[in-house]
């Protein structure tokens, strides 16, 4: 592919850092590139503490161990995500309760949330798409009305912010990724962040593989034993002196991200005016992370065609989740509601290149590719 829907992009520091980490003598997880990632989170953006992961869904699978989820316990994930939203609840026993996306764009409807409330429901599990928020005061409101946690799925939403409010604040919990196809990377790997200190303790167990180590090494016990459950989720010094080098850039890196994605609307909003597809929907309380670039065609039959055109040309556009309430795995679970926007969604959504070094005369060529194609 000429034009690939995606590309790694690295700062120059990466290996020059791993080479650092493996020097010290120290690869195993939870060093000193552990530390400074963790550090660079929790002053940034004010997460009261942050564990890096081996990747968003071991953050999710951790969150989900936080809230004790108990088989039968019920849990709200929109249907249209990706998997591990679901799968780290799922795992724990819970059964899911798929939510409809909104019609303007495909974060959860919170004005359709109350309805689906039980006395069994424990967390809501908001994900903010293409890294734009959802109304998270709408979302609390109802959470704390029932008593019910809420764990943010950040996974593409670094560094984008909800009335003012990093993403990933807001909730009890939340987990972000640093995958390739992520603004932030480190390959694999992800982060669970908290901000509820009754949770802080017990995530630093179960990160340590149910042994309370980190208290240890801080000297606050004398010898450390297992005491919780927990699993192997911290990753190795490699991955955190890699992601390192990505968060020293991550201004830089950004504001490329935002201009690339600005190119794109000013393109494509006028065919989006005379109603070839819809182009993305940033609502008043939210800002632009500029994570994705993505289309809503009008009909499966329209967006198959705009992604043969695009391949046709080199150009490697892809459509994105399909909903989870009808998955082979799910559906015999789900209660039968018809979910229209989510499956809209699946049948319609188209994701553009978009990455730190795509050009601006990529961007432009893809647009007028696009153009010709409609015209």
């Amino acid at each position: 592919m000429k034009i690939p829907f995606n590309k790694p992009h690295l700062t120059g520091k990466e290996t020059e850092y791993i080479t650092q980490a493996v020097a010290i003598g120290k690869i195993s997880g939870n060093g000193n590139f552990t530390h400074k990632c963790q550090q660079f989170f929790e002053q940034r953006y004010g997460f009261k503490k942050c564990l890096l992961t081996t990747s968003c869904t071991d953050a999710l699978e951790m969150a989900a161990i936080l809230c004790d989820i108990q088989p039968g316990d019920e849990v709200i994930v929109p249907s249209y995500t990706f998997v591990s939203s679901a799968l780290a609840f799922v795992r724990a026993g819970a059964k899911i309760v798929f939510a409809e996306s909104m019609g303007k764009n495909p974060n959860i409807d919170a004005n359709k949330l109350e309805s689906l409330i039980t006395p069994k429901t424990k967390v809501i599990v908001p994900v903010h798409y293409a890294g734009v928020a959802c109304d998270m005061f709408a979302i609390m409101t109802i959470a704390n009305k029932h008593n019910i946690l809420v764990v943010e799925d950040a996974a593409q939403a670094i560094d984008s912010f909800y009335k003012g409010k990093p993403l990933g604040t807001i909730g009890h919990l939340s987990a972000f990724s640093f995958h390739e196809t992520k603004n932030i990377i480190s390959g694999e790997g992800g982060m669970l962040a908290i901000n509820d200190e009754r949770f802080i303790r017990r995530a630093e167990i179960i990160w340590e593989k149910g042994t309370n180590r980190a208290e240890f090494f801080r000297g606050e016990v004398n010898k450390y034993g297992w005491v919780d459950t927990g699993s192997s989720f911290l990753p190795s010094e490699v991955i955190a002196a890699f992601l390192w080098a990505q968060l020293e850039n991550i201004d830089e890196i950004q504001n490329k991200r935002k201009q690339l994605w600005n190119l794109y609307f000013e393109q494509l909003q006028p065919l989006a005016a005379k109603g070839y597809f819809r182009v993305p929907n940033i609502p008043e309380y939210a800002t632009n992370n500029a994570h994705m670039f993505y289309l809503v065609c009008n009909s499966l039959k329209e967006r198959t065609a705009l992604i043969q055109e695009l391949k046709n040309n080199d150009i490697l556009a892809v459509f994105h989740y399909l909903s989870l309430h009808s998955s082979p795995f799910y559906k015999d679970k789900h209660d039968g509601r018809n979910l229209p926007n989510c499956d809209m969604y699946a049948d319609c959504l188209v994701r553009l290149p978009m990455y730190y070094d795509l050009t601006e005369e990529d961007v432009e060529l893809i647009c007028s590719k696009i153009k010709e194609h409609l015209n």
